[in-house]
């Protein structure tokens, strides 16, 4: 899986995109709101890692997921 971090403008907040392997969307969240029904995406259990990997993300920048 793939996570891009991509910044908003004026009213709308950053957010952040994980991707699968093929580059289609699996999830869509705002960066400042935790990740609701992350069992969904086999990430359970990893709520501090992915919080601290989405404050250190550049903006734009298409990354490998490894939790």
């Amino acid at each position: 899986m793939y996570i891009i971090k991509v910044k908003g403008k004026a009213k709308i907040p950053d957010y952040i995109q994980i991707r699968d392997e093929n580059f289609v969307l699996v999830a869509y969240f705002r960066a400042d709101r935790p990740l609701k029904n992350i069992e969904k995406f086999g990430l359970e259990g990893k709520e501090e890692e992915l919080e601290s990997l989405i404050l250190g993300l550049p903006f734009g920048k298409l990354q490998k997921l490894d939790l």
